[in-house]
């Protein structure tokens, strides 16, 4: 509950495919005396802890670490990209999705050495638990990492996907009816 938590790789014989970008994103939540939106440091509450009440939920550590410009993670239209999403908890289940995308493959539960569920937009992650998903950028914009329990979006968890290139009109056309 204290933030110290991570993930472990264990890649299958022969390493895995290679991708444009790989990204590493954990999920969790954070117990705090202080309500939401305080500044400076914060005092741990046990209580809310053990009543599994949260202040915040939170990527990478802090609220709303990877909605800035500078910690956004990056990519360009035609890139592949693989996250490996792993949920530190200590408490809360994940409903990870990407606003606007569909990961092409899902390695359920972090397993590598299973073949991949495809063409999924919403991957359960347990708490302790991780997934690695996959996904092709067709279309430039401002994706939206969440939790699809999207009112954590109030409580700081939220991040961004930004993909730069040429607009995809033959795919996406934000213009026509």
């Amino acid at each position: 509950s204290s933030g110290m938590y991570g993930m472990i790789l264990v890649e299958p014989e022969g390493g895995l495919p290679p991708v444009d970008h790989e990204f590493y994103v954990m999920q969790g939540e954070i117990y705090t005396t202080q309500p939401f939106g305080t500044t400076g440091a914060l005092t741990e509450d046990v209580t809310k802890l053990l009543d599994e009440r949260p202040e915040y939920f939170v990527f990478n550590g802090a609220s709303l670490a990877l909605a800035s410009d500078t910690h956004a993670l990056h990519a360009n239209v035609g890139d592949t990209v693989r996250i490996f999403f792993g949920v530190g908890g200590p408490n809360f289940t994940s409903s990870f999705h990407i606003i606007g995308e569909a990961f092409d493959k899902v390695y359920n539960l972090g397993s590598l050495s299973t073949p991949p569920m495809t063409d999924v937009q919403t991957t359960l992650v347990p708490p302790g638990g991780a997934t690695m998903v996959e996904l092709k950028l067709e279309v430039p914009g401002r994706y939206i990492l969440v939790d699809h329990a999207l009112s954590r979006l109030e409580r700081g968890l939220a991040g961004y996907l930004y993909v730069n290139g040429d607009p995809q009109p033959e795919i996406y056309n934000p213009e026509s009816g």
